[in-house]
């Protein structure tokens, strides 16, 4: 399973994989309890895949920020937890990605980032990383 599959829902913690469309929206699995939802075609939900990080000089998207977190913590949990405290968050991030911009990633992003590699971490999708795709043709 790639992260094409794997959803952030607005209002809804954790996060979730595609299981089928329907009429009116898509069916979701919570990776937190196995739960099934249903999900209006209205609400907020966003791809893991389309997400990126900004940093100095460009975006990097999310899937190689998780390459580095994972890379740094050998596959396992990261090292610090989302409830830690903001320079505690900060300090680790900037450990895994020198160059993201402090002013436009939040401490809030960042345990976001941190709750998400370690849900996926705890589920065994970290493999996903490596199926991506590789996209983008344009830099030769």
């Amino acid at each position: 399973m790639s992260l094409e599959n794997i959803l952030s829902i607005a209002e809804k913690p954790g996060l979730f994989k595609l299981v089928t469309q329907t009429r009116g929206g898509f069916i979701a699995e919570s990776l937190l309890d196995g739960k099934r939802i249903s999900v209006n075609i209205r609400s907020n939900v966003s791809l893991l895949s389309e997400i990126a990080v900004y940093t100095l000089t460009e975006e990097k998207p999310l899937r190689e920020v998780f390459a580095k977190i994972k890379e740094k913590e050998n596959g396992g949990e990261t090292s610090v937890s989302h409830k830690d405290s903001k320079d505690a968050l900060e300090e680790y991030f900037f450990n895994v990605l020198p160059d993201y911009d402090e002013d436009r990633v939040y401490a809030s992003d960042i345990k976001k980032i941190i709750k998400w590699y370690n849900l996926l971490q705890k589920n065994d999708l970290l493999d996903a990383l490596e199926e991506a795709p590789e996209t983008n043709q344009e830099e030769e």
